[in-house]
């Protein structure tokens, strides 16, 4: 199995080498040059199985030869070990035909733990066997600097450095972040939003001096790995519902368009979905988009739903390679526009998005009365994310083919909105209960290339 970027000028690599460089050096997303497919009768055979033996029979197409059989299902097996439902990813039922796919009972309650453990897991037998250390950068707008810090701290052979806007995440958010004490773990508030953070990520690998000289490493959703853990729930989900003998749909919110894309590759590779629903909040660059509007930046206004306050999301650019027929040129000269605000999508590339995916937006008022309603109706209390899933989702399903709605984050993460639209603030689980008086550890920074690279470097074990 190899990997390409999708600007088509960067080096062709193996599952492990795109894994360990993140973003390709063209400034491209690294994807397989074919994306397997399993028959009917392999995703019905998942029925009844482990959540770990589903994971290790969808992506294991994709792994090649980087890793014996053997290796990769141990590798599973520490990874969701520390999950708190033997389910991994249990659906509950909403309403008739509406379902809430549970991705929170990972370490740090949210869906990036899916990909974050498996991907630190997979890090540490490929960093030992090849005797390196590598500097693994990451930017978050709340969950994935959480997940990455608890998937890495404490690992011999990374250091972690996570970028965060200052102000704009939970404090529950933050604290997972600030806390740990591990040395190889270092959380960076930077003076700025989101897409500053990614912007100097990126400017980050796009420095190769830097990147090389401390063998710089992401794991934000750019990271193929990262992407391709994600599909596997999709199949548990569909199957439990009745694939592959019934289509079914899913609703995703969605900011930086990773956790969505994995449900396309988890099409492409066979599972019979009918809609893949982008649900955005009040930055709704993708919903704009996918309704015609072309894909241009506004400014990012802060919500109640922060791991969603984006305005340019990184792996749309991978939906963009599809569109355009894998034409990596057309992306090239699309993401050079967007560096001057935005571009205009074609038709031809409109039509290929608009066959899979759907979109709705939901305002800041919808999201809590969302949340009032789906604890009167199911009992279910959601953090707003889910929220603005479950809205979406509602207005888009159709009669007859089930709706998964993906509730990515656990309600104790976002306790004041919670509060605010229920009446009930969610306690944290008893393993995290003593999150609010451990010690923090951060550092402020300026939205600034060289000094954030010089922390970086100054911070480094030698």
């Amino acid at each position: 199995m190899k990997y390409v970027s999708t600007r088509g000028q960067a080096p062709v690599l193996s599952f492990e080498e795109a894994m360990l460089t993140g973003l390709a050096r063209d400034g491209g997303l690294y994807l397989p040059d074919t994306i397997p497919t399993l028959t009917p009768e392999e995703i019905a055979a998942f029925e009844g199985q482990s959540y770990e033996e589903v994971a290790f029979r969808v992506m294991r197409p994709f792994i090649g030869d980087s890793f014996t059989d053997g290796e990769f299902r141990e590798i599973i097996a520490r990874a969701y070990a520390g999950f708190g439902h033997a389910a991994r990813a249990p659906l509950v039922e909403l309403a008739p035909g509406h379902f809430l796919l549970e991705l929170f009972h990972g370490p740090t309650l949210a869906f990036k733990d899916f990909a974050m453990q498996l991907i630190g897991q997979l890090f540490e037998v490929a960093l030992k066997r090849r005797g390196e250390r590598v500097t693994i950068v990451g930017a978050t707008s709340g969950d994935t600097g959480s997940a990455a810090i608890e998937a890495f701290r404490g690992l011999e052979n990374v250091d972690v450095f996570i970028l965060f806007p200052h102000g704009r995440v939970s404090e529950v958010q933050r604290r997972q972040m600030t806390t740990p004490a591990d040395a190889n773990v270092h959380a960076l508030a930077l003076e700025g939003d989101f897409d500053d953070c990614q912007a100097r990520l990126k400017d980050m690998f796009n420095d190769f001096d830097f990147r090389d000289g401390v063998k710089l490493a992401g794991v934000n959703s750019i990271n193929w790995a990262r992407v391709l853990a994600q599909v596997v729930y999709y199949f548990t989900s569909a199957v439990a519902l009745g694939a592959p003998h019934r289509k079914v749909s899913f609703t995703v919110p969605t900011g930086n368009f990773g956790d969505i894309f994995a449900g396309f590759i988890a099409k492409q590779m066979g599972l019979p979905i009918d809609r893949l629903v982008v649900a955005t909040n009040q930055n709704d660059i993708l919903h704009r988009c996918l309704s015609g509007q072309g894909y241009f930046k506004g400014e990012t206004i802060p919500s109640i739903s922060p791991s969603m306050d984006i305005q340019v999301s990184s792996n749309f650019e991978r939906a963009l390679y599809y569109a355009y027929d894998r034409d990596s040129g057309a992306v090239a000269q699309l993401m050079e526009e967007l560096k001057s605000g935005g571009f205009t999508v074609s038709q031809g590339a409109l039509q290929a998005l608009n066959e899979t995916f759907s979109s709705g937006r939901v305002s800041e008022e919808e999201t809590l009365a969302t949340i009032q309603a789906t604890l009167a109706s199911s009992g279910e209390l959601l953090c707003p994310h889910s929220a603005v899933g479950v809205k979406v989702a509602e207005e888009t399903r159709v009669a007859g083919t089930p709706m998964i709605t993906l509730a990515t984050a656990h309600p104790a993460k976002f306790p004041d909105a919670v509060e605010k639209a229920s009446g009930i603030r969610p306690p944290l689980p008893p393993r995290m209960a003593d999150l609010y008086d451990r010690s923090e550890r951060v550092t402020r920074i300026a939205n600034d290339l060289a000094a954030i690279e010089d922390h970086i470097k100054g911070h480094i074990a030698r």
